[in-house]
């Protein structure tokens, strides 16, 4: 594939009125397809995708591409085809990444509530984003992220054990044999890890926005892939202080709010000087380790404040402890654009709509709909791209 032919696209934050992305910009992205009648189904629907109406469903999509036949060729080009998504998603994250040069990947969960219990994946399970068990899909989705802008380039299908431990209902929704049953911890670390494995994709930093629970095991599977982490921790995490000079120092596990509290006095004021997203904050970071064998390194826990509120907003763990600090916040600010792209172009595109059954169709819509949340922020002759306008932590490959 040509590694050029999108070249003279370039980001523009606002453009919400893409409703065809172009000739230049389907063949770039859907060149792995062999037949021209997959290549056209692929476009009709990234076409349904940025200008239906109301939830992205196959019908709705199909009343843009011919009404009842072009109905039941989408539904079978989504559900019934052949056709690998894997490679239109390596060349999406090669394209989106020469566009964007992102300084970091953002791996986050997106729970799908559903009434039923027939869409692959759907148990009650805790959902991060509302801080409950709820019914659902969880998934879990890896960003090329900068300032100004965010794409999805990967996702990842957490599937329950009952899915997986029953036959007829594993075979139903065409579940692969190669997967296994895995943690919400081990799904978001294999989304991230993904990327540099798999696909080559540039080695950056991996800003880990869920709610960990293992944060150990996290921790030593970044370490071991010597992908420099971010992760967001929860108050009542406990650490170890390895700063001598650090109160809390040899007093054994100490909640991470409290580590973070008791050094309020050292926090200093953080900003984005000239970026197109103002932002400033307060920061403070302490050399921690873990509780736990497992990761003998020491790590730097992070904490953000809005101003001079007493409770910190936000804690996050560096591995490794070697980075400059503000470079580390302004990392973690990138969560926020991501969460942000999401509800503003992701569901617009339709990434919580797919009404299907099965893995293999999921993960079919999924991939269309990263293309069409790149579409809706690419266009020829755009100008240039919004580049970070702070300095940023760049790991060496």
């Amino acid at each position: 594939m040509n590694a050029q032919v999108l070249s003279s696209y370039r980001i523009r934050e606002h453009a919400r009125d893409v409703t065809d992305p172009g000739d230049e910009f389907s063949a770039a992205l859907f060149a792995s397809l062999r037949r021209s009648d997959q290549r056209l189904r692929a476009r009709h629907y990234l076409r349904g995708l940025l200008a239906a109406k109301g939830r992205k469903s196959i019908r709705n999509i199909a009343t843009l591409a011919g009404g009842a036949a072009a109905e039941q060729s989408l539904h079978h080009f989504i559900s019934g085809s052949t056709w690998d998504w894997a490679p239109i998603r390596e060349a999406l994250a090669g394209h989106v990444t020469r566009a964007l040069t992102p300084p970091a990947w953002v791996v986050r969960p997106m729970f799908i509530p559903k009434t039923g219990e027939h869409s692959v994946g759907v148990e009650r399970q805790f959902a991060p984003e509302y801080g409950q068990v709820l019914n659902g899909q969880l998934a879990f989705g890896a960003w090329a992220a900068t300032e100004g802008i965010s794409v999805p380039v990967h996702w990842r299908l957490h599937l329950p054990e009952p899915w997986l431990e029953d036959a007829r209902r594993r075979r139903k929704a065409e579940i692969p044999d190669s997967a296994r049953a895995e943690t919400p911890d081990e799904c978001a670390t294999a989304t991230a890890l993904a990327l540099p494995h798999r696909w080559e994709a540039p080695r950056r930093s991996v800003v880990l926005d869920t709610h960990v629970t293992g944060l150990g095991g996290v921790v030593r599977s970044f370490a071991e892939a010597q992908v420099p982490l971010l992760a967001r921790v929860d108050g009542g995490t406990r650490l170890i202080v390895a700063d001598r000079a650090m109160p809390g120092y040899r007093a054994g596990a100490i909640p991470a709010r409290h580590i973070m509290e008791s050094v309020q006095g050292l926090r200093r004021r953080l900003d984005t000087p000239g970026g197109a997203v103002r932002r400033t904050t307060l920061a403070a970071a302490v050399r921690v380790r873990l509780t736990r064998p497992g990761f003998g390194g020491e790590l730097l826990l992070i904490g953000e404040w809005h101003e001079r509120g007493e409770a910190p907003t936000a804690l996050w763990l560096a591995a490794p402890a070697t980075a400059p600090v503000g470079d580390l916040v302004r990392l973690t600010w990138l969560a926020q654009r991501v969460a942000r792209d999401e509800k503003q172009i992701g569901e617009r595109v339709g990434v919580r709509d797919f009404e299907g059954r099965s893995f293999r169709g999921w993960h079919r819509h999924m991939t269309l709909a990263s293309v069409a949340h790149a579409a809706s922020v690419l266009a020829a002759g755009a100008g240039e791209s919004d580049e970070p306008r702070f300095s940023m932590l760049r790991p060496s490959a």
